[in-house]
């Protein structure tokens, strides 16, 4: 494992998605539940559920598909440990051509990019995702 989970959850989920399996198990933070929670209100993923075991915890994400294709086409990490990406509102582009969303960590909470416009907040752009 990384020092970078944000990174290593988006790689767990790659490679998840290439391999066509139906969950995927990785260790939880609060972070990566927030995360989970802004992917699953997009309807990129199925369901995600935290798991305890003893003292430590697992973050179970159920994965989604349609026709046999992964619903996450392509999922990137901006911002990364060592060169942290930070936007504003009016700075803030729109991926895909508004078919990919950007998450972001604001003083707000982690939300969608379409959310912190609507809210007026920037922030860090955690990943990218189509």
């Amino acid at each position: 494992m990384s020092n970078d989970k944000v990174a290593d959850f988006l790689t767990r989920l790659r490679n998840a998605q290439k391999s066509q399996l139906a969950t995927v198990t990785c260790p939880s933070s609060n972070l990566l539940v927030a995360i989970c929670n802004v992917l699953e209100q997009e309807g990129y993923i199925v369901a995600h559920r935290v798991e305890e075991d003893g003292a430590k915890r697992h973050l179970v994400v159920e994965l989604k598909y349609h026709e046999g294709e992964p619903a996450i086409r392509q999922i990137t990490r901006v911002s990364k440990s060592g060169q942290r990406k930070y936007t504003k509102v009016s700075a803030m582009p729109k991926h895909f051509n508004g078919l990919g969303i950007s998450i972001l960590s604001t003083s707000k909470g982690v939300m969608s990019d379409f959310a912190a416009r609507q809210q007026q907040v920037g922030g860090e752009v955690l990943c990218t995702v189509f």
